[in-house]
């Protein structure tokens, strides 16, 4: 298991966040069923910890995911970028198989 990761610049931007959002202890990655692929990644702030949840540190920064995600996740890096006017995390996950022409899934 290789778990999941942030780089510096994503860790940065989520460290950002939590302090401009006064609260949490992290952030929260997982996959929903979702788009014309199958699944689709879901992110969000971390309040409490679940007891299910397996927990990934990097560069400071807290990244909870549930086993079953995990699955789908496991070497996973996330990375903050800018491109164009537009800004936002880019995925680089070792375990997709295909994505649909929109972006918004991907199958394993």
């Amino acid at each position: 298991m290789n778990g999941v990761s942030l780089t510096e610049k994503a860790a940065q931007h989520v460290k950002r966040s939590l302090v401009k959002r006064g609260k949490g202890s992290g952030i929260r990655l997982g996959v929903r069923t979702a788009g014309c692929s199958g699944l689709a990644y879901k992110l969000e702030f971390v309040d409490n910890k679940d007891k299910n949840d397996l927990l990934f540190e990097c560069f400071g920064v807290s990244i909870f995911v549930d086993p079953k995600s995990l699955v789908y996740l496991d070497g996973t890096k996330l990375d903050f970028v800018k491109e164009g006017l537009n800004e936002g995390f880019k995925f680089t996950n070792p375990n997709i198989k295909g994505e649909c022409g929109c972006g918004e899934s991907f199958q394993v």
